[in-house]
């Protein structure tokens, strides 16, 4: 016992050094952030924040137009329902819930990488909650929406990871049996339906967990995809309201989103480099970036896809070397930014087609593949020293 109790102790302080400096980070945001941009829209000019009607319309009406939010993210808005009975207007209370629901989602990386075995769980877990990029995120009182979808997210996610058995050596064959019950399995669903009623961009948790799947067996078999199924319905019907909303009431249509098929893909290729650069070098960083032109008359924009594709085809080839970690990162990498890769209009593409904030979940992948090349790469340097 004695022997267990340190390392029973290390994890607890390891998470609590986490939030820790997490909050010691975002000390400035929280003690002198205020209210910017569309904060007034959302949370100080929001009517239906200061009744208990307006808690009965945030999740029964959609669209501004019919006396509803902005967007519907109902559990988003509740919690800042909710926070209006605690300090009305006073910002930093607002901060501070951000940088603690930050602070939370990095431990629960932690613990998600853990389970799998994720070499360099801790390094990831903290990169994830200092990296640049994912200031937008955690100081801008309005996307609350990623931090709390992700608490959601990272929970459904722990849940079906139990729920499949991916925590199991490789040996035991995890795919062959379903190790965490109905109750794991139920959970995780109703976690998911919380995390697309915070924000839709975690529509895309369902292939996430098949990428897992994958990653951990090497193949994907139909019991698994079937079981799946519930959470890629719900994704389609958050993802149809979401649509609606921007479209409509939103006004994410006309001109300014009129591409061609193959521009589109232009478009994409450029946007999974920009954020996979932005995570490499954040600077500069910036609230609007520049919209870019797309032309597929223009020869150069051509190779962001095409480079995009020979990278995802060597690192299949060369699965057998390195294994499949590689290409499951940059596969997750690149699916979860799907929804936000130009071929789903949205009403911010009028200003950019980029943000920091919409790789809050999809900047994982190149995080935990950098973080765990990093520590295997140390761990090979030590002992070839020691020999």
């Amino acid at each position: 016992m004695t022997d267990e109790f340190p390392g029973r102790l290390r994890r607890p302080l390891a998470a609590a050094l986490l939030i820790l400096m997490t909050v010691l980070a975002y000390l400035p945001a929280i003690r002198h952030g205020g209210f910017i941009w569309d904060d007034e829209d959302n949370v100080t000019g929001n009517s239906l924040l200061r009744s208990a009607s307006g808690l009965r319309d945030i999740w029964t009406k959609v669209g501004e137009n019919e006396g509803g939010t902005i967007q519907y993210y109902p559990l988003t808005y509740t919690s800042f329902w909710l926070e209006h009975r605690l300090w009305c207007l006073w910002p930093s209370g607002y901060h501070l819930n951000n940088v603690l629901l930050h602070g939370l989602n990095a431990v629960l990386l932690w613990i998600i990488l853990l389970r799998l075995r994720v070499p360099g769980a801790l390094l990831a877990a903290a990169v994830f909650a200092l990296h640049p990029v994912n200031v937008e995120s955690v100081a801008w009182i309005t996307e609350r929406k990623n931090v709390l979808s992700g608490l959601f997210y990272f929970l459904s996610l722990l849940s079906f990871i139990r729920f499949f058995g991916l925590a199991d050596s490789p040996e035991e064959k995890p795919s062959s049996r379903l190790a965490g019950g109905r109750s794991s399995y139920y959970l995780g669903l109703a976690l998911f339906a919380c995390a697309l009623a915070s924000k839709t961009a975690t529509v895309t948790l369902p292939a996430a967990i098949l990428l897992l799947i994958w990653w951990r067996t090497g193949r994907l078999g139909w019991k698994n995809v079937s079981l799946t199924a519930p959470l890629f319905l719900l994704a389609f019907l958050s993802g149809l309201v979401t649509l609606y909303v921007e479209k409509y009431p939103g006004g994410a249509m006309g001109g300014e989103w009129d591409l061609s098929a193959v521009e589109h893909i232009l478009l994409a290729g450029r946007i999974v480099w920009f954020y996979a650069g932005k995570l490499l070098w954040p600077q500069p960083l910036m609230l609007i970036y520049p919209r870019w032109e797309i032309s597929q008359a223009a020869w150069a924009q051509y190779l962001f896809p095409l480079s995009l594709a020979a990278v995802t085809a060597l690192l299949w080839l060369v699965r057998k070397r390195t294994g499949r970690g590689p290409l499951a990162a940059v596969s997750f990498f690149i699916v979860t930014l799907a929804p936000l890769l130009g071929f789903v209009d949205v009403q911010y593409m009028r200003l950019s087609y980029v943000a920091d904030h919409f790789q809050y979940l999809a900047g994982l992948g190149p995080i935990v593949l950098s973080s765990a090349a990093a520590v295997l790469a140390w761990r090979k340097f030590v002992k070839w020293n020691g020999a």
